[in-house]
């Protein structure tokens, strides 16, 4: 499905408008803070042996005669690392999330960006581990093609701590989830930002989420823990359970608002070619 031509037609339209909104960058701004050799002026230093000749500034000599070389703003290859929850709440969107992974993905190595993929859920699995270059596309499209839901309820602020432990150099982390973690969402994300990263939250909800259709006697299974529970459901129980979910989508809303972290929130309705092209539209992931 994922490494179909057709399929792969659609993600190369996708990363076109990248290089015609973003110049090719999933990240609207990626100059650094670091000074050396690139395009942006950004201060001088005074020459120093072993220094590139060619970047004195031969007008400043003549006024000062000192020699002074330019600095310029270095421009980084950015890391993408995407965390996509893979548990078994995800079931009913996971293709869903796995074709807007493979279009983030597939933008940021035909971009000569880094790209990690980890799967999420009670553990932090590999999917693709660091690779760059157009060429590690259908190795990519591969990964998430084979990959499936596992395990428990979903350890949010567990699988940030691995994923810090493997990777101590900052980066872009997309989070590709519903976002409906038992133990909550702000402290991963705080965690995440704390370590310098810069985080963009990709939510996607379906009507099993969000709206309750039913009515009277009825025994639920978690779809993670399989624990099971028999309760009664009146249209007063079903209009408590769609506010308590629209309750934590604002509160991630909020959370993501307060934090400087860039949400876009999606149902699975909508081709998922059209949440990329707005989120490309808006400027990349920004918050």
């Amino acid at each position: 499905m994922l490494t179909d031509p057709a399929f792969i037609r659609r993600l190369d339209s996708l990363y076109l408008l990248a290089r015609k909104v973003l110049g090719g960058s999933l990240q609207a701004d990626r100059r650094s803070t670091q000074k050396g050799a690139g395009i942006t002026f950004a201060d001088y230093a005074e020459y120093y042996q072993g220094a590139d000749y060619r970047a004195i500034d031969w007008r400043v000599y003549g006024r000062f005669e000192t020699l002074m070389i330019k600095l310029f703003e270095l421009e980084e290859d950015a890391t993408i690392h995407i965390l996509l929850d893979s548990s078994r709440s995800m079931e009913s969107k996971f293709l869903y999330a796995r074709k807007l992974a493979a279009a983030l993905g597939y933008i940021a190595l035909k971009s000569l960006d880094r790209l990690a993929v980890y799967g999420m859920a009670d553990s932090l699995e590999p999917l693709l581990e660091s690779c760059r270059g157009s060429a590690k596309t259908l190795r990519f499209l591969r990964a998430l093609d084979g990959a499936s839901t596992f395990g428990g309820d979903t350890q949010f602020t567990a699988c940030a701590r691995v994923f810090q432990a493997r990777h101590r150099r900052r980066g872009m982390v997309i989070v590709i989830s519903d976002f409906l973690f038992p133990e909550g969402f702000e402290e991963g994300l705080r965690y995440l930002q704390y370590h310098k990263h810069e985080v963009y939250c990709l939510q996607i909800q379906d009507e099993n989420d969000t709206r309750c259709n039913l009515k009277g006697d009825v025994e639920l299974e978690c779809v993670e823990t399989r624990r099971r529970l028999r309760v009664t459901i009146s249209p007063r129980e079903a209009r408590r359970y769609e506010q308590a979910v629209a309750d934590w989508n604002e509160r991630l809303r909020s959370c993501c608002a307060r934090s400087g972290i860039g949400l876009t929130a999606t149902s699975t309705a909508p081709p998922f070619e059209a949440v990329i092209q707005d989120l490309l539209r808006r400027g990349g992931l920004v918050a």
